[in-house]
Formats: structure tokens, sequence, C-alpha cells
């Protein structure tokens, strides 16, 4: 069951600014939502498609062995659930944010990188949800603002306009 998480941007000592996070997003079969990565349905069946096809190989190769181990790992953690749309920021959803410093919209996908560049048909960008932005808007709602400091170091207000779950 989702948990409403505040993000809180706090004053530290020399003007600098963190943000800051508490609690859990979510739980399922003893694993928080940081333990599971969200994947589109589609992607999830192409890695059991390919994990069988390899697993029937008679003697597979050290790089095989490794991929299966690989696939096997991110199966475990897969999280292929359609999303609610209850405007939770979570992986899995399509956002739209106003970064408020560039008044400027971006619209993208929050979920991992790696296992999305399965799915060719996604038609817009994919932020993670471990990268700066996506860890500042990760159970953030609709209509929140946040901050978080990208790589250039300049702290940057993000307002969530819309989560919408991901139907690709």
């Amino acid at each position: 069951m989702p948990v409403a998480i505040s993000n809180l941007c706090v004053l530290m000592g020399y003007g600098q600014r963190f943000s800051w996070r508490a609690g859990l997003t979510r739980d399922r079969n003893n694993m928080t939502a940081s333990e599971t990565t969200w994947v589109p349905p589609s992607v999830l069946e192409r890695m059991n498609e390919e994990l069988t096809k390899l697993s029937a190989q008679p003697t597979p190769t050290p790089e095989t062995s490794k991929r299966i181990r690989t696939l096997r790992e991110a199966l475990r953690t897969a999280d292929a659930a359609q999303k609610p749309n209850d405007g939770l920021v979570e992986p899995g959803m399509i956002l739209t944010v106003l970064f408020t410093n560039a008044a400027r919209t971006s619209t993208f996908l929050l979920g991992s990188r790696e296992l999305i560049s399965l799915e060719p048909s996604i038609a817009v960008d994919v932020y993670s949800p471990s990268s700066p932005l996506g860890q500042a808007l990760n159970g953030a709602r609709v209509g929140d603002t946040v901050c978080y400091t990208p790589p250039s170091g300049i702290e940057t207000k993000v307002r969530v306009i819309s989560a919408e779950p991901y139907s690709g």
C-alpha cells in the first residue's frame, strides 16, 4: 500500500540545501520499492523468453551463463504491475513536470533506463528513479514542488503537473 512521502528542502549552514525524504513507498513480498525495478510488461515477457531460450542450451558459454544470472536477478526484482492513476509519482509513471527555475515543462517516463531500453515503442525520455531528479520526485504527488541538485550544482525546483500510468 503506498505511503505518501513528503519532500523537504532544508537550508543548511553556508547556504547549502539538500533534499530529504523519509519512509517507505511500498512493500512487495518483503521488498521495498527501492529493491524492485519497474519494467513494462512487454519487457518482462521478453526477458522470460530470453531466459528460457538461454537456459535450454546444453553447454552455455561463460557469457551465456553470466547473462542467465543477470536475467534471473532482473526477473527476481522486476515489477510489471500496472500503476494506479492516483497522482503518486513512482516508477512506471509518465510525468509532466515544470522546472520552475527555467519556466519550462518536460514529459518523461520514470523507470529503469537499462531495462526500458529493451522496449523500442517508448517514445518519451526515460529518467531513472535513482537519478537526482528521480530521487526527488519519487513519492511526490501531483501539485507537489520538490527541490533537487543536478550535476551542474544549481538547486532546481520542480513542480509535478501530471503523473499518469505508462500504458505502452
